[in-house]
This record gives structure tokens, C-alpha cells and sequence, in this order.
């Protein structure tokens, strides 16, 4: 099975409609927060057909619009701030924070830790886990990207759109 992990959406529904159908061969989605306003994620909602997790940034705006809209999609999850997901036989955590997500990684509980915020993307394995960071879609701090990552071989491949 595959993932798509993004972060740092940031409001970019043109980097987000490029990037959609380049998702689309991945069976789930893990969103590490910033989305920011609830029409980015209906168009994430509506354009991925798979079980999508969301987990909340520090700039996800009116939470209770985001939740409102969520419940539209009965596969799209909110964590709030933190994920505890399994997928394909795998144990995921998900923060939007660098600090966090460093601590999952260390906890030895979890297969893959994603992470976002900082904009930049990173990938390392600390203790037997797997970090990913796949850096911002929004595509102003660096190039539009995220990752799709393949459960099974931990191959984790870098989609620029």
C-alpha cells in the first residue's frame, strides 16, 4: 500500500489541484497540518477517494468550519493535534511538530512518524523508526512537493508538482 504524505498547504488550491491527481495512485493520505481555511479541505476531501488523515497546524484557522466540513467525508478523519493511525500492517504517528514528531520517532512505538512546519523536507530513521517530513505543497518556502511512500519496501518517493 501506498501513502501520500503532504503538509503545509497553506491555502495553495493551485499547487493542491496539480498535485491530487499525482496522488491518486496512492491508497490513504496523511495530511500533517496547515491546510488553513475549510475549502482546501473540501478540495482535498473531494479530489482523494481514499481514507484521508488530517492532523491540526498552527495555522488551521476556524476549526470549527474545518470540523463542520470534515463531517461531509465520511473518509476524512481529524486527529487533532496528533495521529495514532495503522495502515498496511504499519504503525504511523503524525504531528504537525518537528519536537513532536521527534519524540514519537524515539518512542520506538511507531514504523513512520510524519511531521511538518518547518517547511522543509527531511527523512531519517531515528532508533527503528522511520521520520518523514515531506516538506510544504504551498510552494513558497521551497518547491511544492510531497511524498509518496510506499508501506511495504519504505521506499518514499519525492512528487514535485
Amino acid at each position: 500500500m501506498k501513502i501520500a504524505i503532504c503538509s503545509d498547504i497553506h491555502d495553495n488550491i493551485w499547487a493542491l489541484g496539480r498535485a491530487l491527481p499525482l496522488m491518486g495512485e496512492a491508497g490513504a493520505m496523511v495530511c500533517c497540518g496547515d491546510l488553513c481555511a475549510p475549502f482546501t479541505l473540501v478540495q482535498l476531501a473531494e479530489g482523494f477517494a481514499g481514507p484521508i488523515h488530517v492532523v491540526w497546524g498552527n495555522n488551521d484557522g476556524d476549526k470549527w468550519l474545518l470540523t463542520q466540513q470534515a463531517a461531509r467525508f465520511p473518509h476524512l478523519s481529524l486527529h487533532g493535534e496528533l495521529a495514532e493511525i495503522n495502515l498496511g500492517g504499519r504503525r504511523l504517528g503524525v504531528s504537525h511538530y518537528p519536537a513532536i514528531a521527534q519524540g514519537l520517532a524515539r518512542s520506538g512505538s511507531y514504523d513512520l512518524v510524519c511531521y511538518g512546519h518547518d517547511h522543509q523536507a527531511h527523512d531519517e530513521v531515528v532508533v527503528s523508526c522511520r521520520l518523514l517530513n515531506p516538506g510544504e505543497l504551498m510552494g513558497r518556502l521551497g518547491k511544492p512537493r510531497f511524498v509518496l511512500y510506499d508501506l511495504p519496501s519504505g521506499i518514499a518517493r519525492t512528487v514535485e508538482v
